[in-house]
């Protein structure tokens, strides 16, 4: 790996992807970090010049990021490692009660935008024969459905769906694509969670239970998410590819994700 690469981040002013950003630039990449607000990013750029840029942009909205596209091709390059880390827990609610914008804006935040993305920077690293496109996914799209978090379950299976979809279409191009489970971890979108599941009393006990654990254990280390990410783009991940990727030593025992596919379609 040439450490000349450039790395763009989504979701970079706080949490998981403000840490992924900091990772990689230390790194050696050049990192171009991504928030809906550029003010956001400003100690971030600060803290790292020359090594991490800021760049505004909504990328749950298509023409913005091929926008974006466009304007880091310009200035900076080709990306060649893409980590889609922005993302929101949505509505917490019985479906018959969820408020269908926020339902619906989970889905675009958390699994259209790393479509988007996907779309508009692939080419560059298949240009290249080599790139990484990351996705951060989560347990709860491994756990059994119940009720209250249809609107994140469903964006994140989805996302996992579409991740593997991608990584059948790359395979053997030189670029990966995984999902990954960043842990238990203590950020805003926990604080989110907290705050919606003690409004909903006796209902949201099963996600004030949650916020409880990761309260008492302080949570997985989000750091451990970003030495996942600079492993999956080191050589010893050259042919992992369509995975679902645990941090190590998490709070919350891996689950089984997904066997290899077995084709058994009549029709082949």
């Amino acid at each position: 790996m040439v450490k000349s690469h450039i790395a763009l981040v989504t979701g970079a002013s706080r949490g998981l992807g403000r840490e992924i950003a900091i990772g990689l630039a230390r790194d050696g990449y050049r990192v171009l970090a991504v928030a809906r607000s550029k003010s956001a990013l400003d100690s971030l750029v600060e803290d790292h010049p020359g090594s991490i840029f800021a760049y505004e942009a909504d990328v749950s909205d298509n023409k913005t990021v091929e926008q974006l596209a466009k304007r880091v091709k310009k200035e900076q390059g080709t990306i060649q490692v893409l980590v889609n880390a922005a993302g929101v827990f949505g509505p917490i609610d019985l479906i018959q009660n969820s408020d269908p914008e926020q339902w619906a804006k989970t889905i675009l935040i958390d699994t259209l935008a790393p479509y988007f993305t996907t779309r508009v920077f692939l080419a560059g690293m298949l240009e290249k024969r080599w790139g990484r496109i990351i996705n951060l996914s989560s347990a709860a799209s491994l756990h059994p459905p119940g009720s209250l978090n249809s609107a994140y379950g469903t964006a994140k299976v989805a996302l996992n769906q579409f991740t593997r979809h991608l990584a059948a279409e790359i395979s053997g191009s030189g670029v990966t694509a995984n999902v990954i489970h960043p842990g238990d971890v203590k950020t805003q979108m926990w604080a989110d969670i907290k705050e919606k599941a003690l409004a909903l009393g006796e209902t949201g006990k099963d996600y004030t239970s949650w916020v409880d654990w990761v309260a008492e254990t302080g949570g997985d280390d989000s750091k451990k998410a970003m030495e996942l990410v600079l492993e999956i783009v080191s050589s010893s991940y050259d042919l992992i590819n369509g995975r679902f990727l645990w941090i190590r030593e998490p709070l919350q025992a891996p689950i089984a994700s997904w066997e290899d596919p077995v084709d058994a379609r009549p029709w082949k």
